[in-house]
């Protein structure tokens, strides 16, 4: 009589029975993290986060991940990433022991062993203090690093846990923020943050068979952003000033992306009725660009004119600091309907996005 089966041997097909597949990497060990964004894209951050496989323990910007900490370089709504880790101390003073300053020191080597970080600097309150005085010079000798208090590539940050007794110490994982994009290779005064270019596109729906349009292009943030993100249907941008569309050529040829941008005035185009599905607007502020008496004819035939270029279904982003301009231009047209997604802080302003639909 045959003996019973054993699930570990081979079954009469000669295979193996499957076992499931482990990833390697949640065995390596863990290490804390913390994303920096721009108030009003944390939720943004958070959900760009959870894609992001192996991230564990999410708490707000706070989360554990295992895996190669280039992945997280490649998020696109936040400021920076820096890697934590925390100190038993009551205050900044207990770093310099010398068991503490032996651990800060490895622990900060290990983040310019994958940075490339050439120099460092201190962001705490009290930064001028003696304490912190001392603790930049400890640093310099121990990471034989430079200490360059203004623009030092390895930003560490200092402050209280916010759920201990004990300080955080948080190291930037790359050398520049990465809202500091790579193919900016030319800026123009007023240029938008491209944290808030990415959110906007996200925010107005990601679609592969959308026709985009963007109008007062400037240096093309939203066309390079939108063009990194994956294939659209069609992209166009235009700008009323020559020096806006050769730098946002330059900045498209930079980021390795082919986008039409041609010189015209946004209102007068030429182009065919219902051309685009997806209309992305920084409109002047009124501030840097343009003027608040400008934008009070500028606003209304804008709206008009985008009415017209956009299809059935067609919707519409505006990035605008005139809020109450824009919200009684709003009010008084009926062409659109609009709601507003999102409110951020970025230097010292705080703009609104707005996405509007056809009537």
């Amino acid at each position: 009589m045959p003996r019973a089966a054993r699930p570990d041997r081979p079954h009469a097909t000669g295979r193996k029975s499957s076992r499931p597949k482990v990833d390697h990497r949640t065995r390596q060990k863990a290490h804390e993290y913390e994303l920096d964004a721009l108030s009003g894209l944390e939720h943004v951050a958070e959900t760009e986060l959870a894609a992001v496989p192996l991230a564990r323990d999410v708490r707000g910007p706070r989360f554990w991940y295992p895996g190669d900490p280039d992945r997280l370089t490649r998020l696109k709504s936040v400021i920076a990433v820096y890697r934590v880790q925390s100190w038993d101390v009551p205050r900044p003073r207990g770093l310099l022991g010398h068991q503490q300053l032996g651990e800060l020191t490895d622990y900060l080597r290990s983040v310019v062993a994958v940075g490339g970080h050439t120099s460092f600097r201190l962001g705490a309150a009290g930064k001028e203090s003696s304490v912190m005085q001392r603790l930049a010079e400890e640093l310099q000798t121990s990471l034989e690093l430079p200490h360059d208090p203004e623009a030092g590539e390895l930003l560490i940050r200092l402050r209280p846990q916010e759920d201990g007794p004990g300080w955080d110490v948080l190291a930037r994982i790359t050398p520049r923020p990465l809202s500091a994009r790579a193919w900016r290779v030319c800026n123009m005064g007023g240029g938008l943050n491209a944290t808030i270019a990415y959110a906007v596109h996200k925010l107005a729906g990601q679609r592969d068979v959308d026709r985009i349009f963007n109008p007062m292009s400037g240096s093309g943030t939203l066309l390079v952003e939108r063009a990194l993100m994956g294939p659209a249907d069609a992209m166009v941008g235009v700008d009323i000033s020559q020096s806006a569309v050769d730098c946002a050529q330059q900045n498209l040829k930079a980021a390795g992306r082919e986008v039409e941008v041609a010189c015209l005035d946004a209102l007068h185009t030429g182009l065919p009725a219902r051309s685009f599905d997806l209309i992305t607007a920084d409109l002047p502020w009124g501030d840097a660009i343009g003027s608040h008496m400008d934008n009070e004819v500028l606003y209304p035939a804008f709206l008009n004119e985008m009415h017209r270029l956009t299809s059935r279904q067609g919707r519409l982003a505006v990035i605008t600091h005139e809020i109450r301009l824009f919200e009684r231009v709003l009010q008084e047209q009926t062409k659109w309907a609009g709601r507003e997604i999102l409110q951020v802080a970025s230097g010292g302003h705080h703009p609104k996005v707005y996405l509007l639909n056809r009537r």
